[in-house]
């Protein structure tokens, strides 16, 4: 019996380096929400986000961007603009632009919006869930049809 103990011992000696490597809960969330993302056409990548030193440093962390991309357009090209969240109101940084309708319809959790040549996307903390991802993704369609 002792030798059993003692075989199960050295096991579970052996396996516990390899729960390390097993994904959080909080990892899991973020892949989930990451594959909601892309299969509703959403591209999902680290960029810094605009006007970062602005942000609160809790509001800074772990920032993740989810885009849109968008077709090229046949008029002249498309402008950067970039917006930071101020409360419920939107700021526009560089040259005074008004934030376009949709992201008024972002979750709270978005910190910062950005559009360029190639797409339209928010930053943001990734916590709310997969219904903050669907939310996101309707307000960024939305913004892309008028862009």
């Amino acid at each position: 019996m002792a030798t059993y103990l003692l075989i199960g011992l050295v096991i579970v000696l052996a396996l516990t380096p390899l729960l390390h490597f097993l994904p959080s809960k909080r990892q899991r969330s973020q892949a989930r929400m990451r594959e909601k993302a892309a299969m509703n056409g959403l591209f999902v990548e680290f960029r810094d986000p605009p006007g970062r030193d602005r942000l609160p440093a809790e509001r800074r962390q772990n920032l993740i961007y989810y885009g849109l991309r968008l077709p090229p357009a046949r008029e002249p090209a498309r402008g950067r603009c970039q917006w930071l969240r101020d409360g419920a109101d939107w700021r526009s940084l560089g040259a005074r632009v008004p934030a376009p309708a949709p992201l008024s319809d972002l979750p709270e959790e978005v910190v910062a919006a950005a559009i360029d040549e190639g797409s339209c996307g928010v930053y943001w903390q990734e916590e709310g869930g997969e219904e903050r991802v669907e939310q996101i993704h309707r307000a960024l369609r939305d913004w892309a049809q008028i862009a």
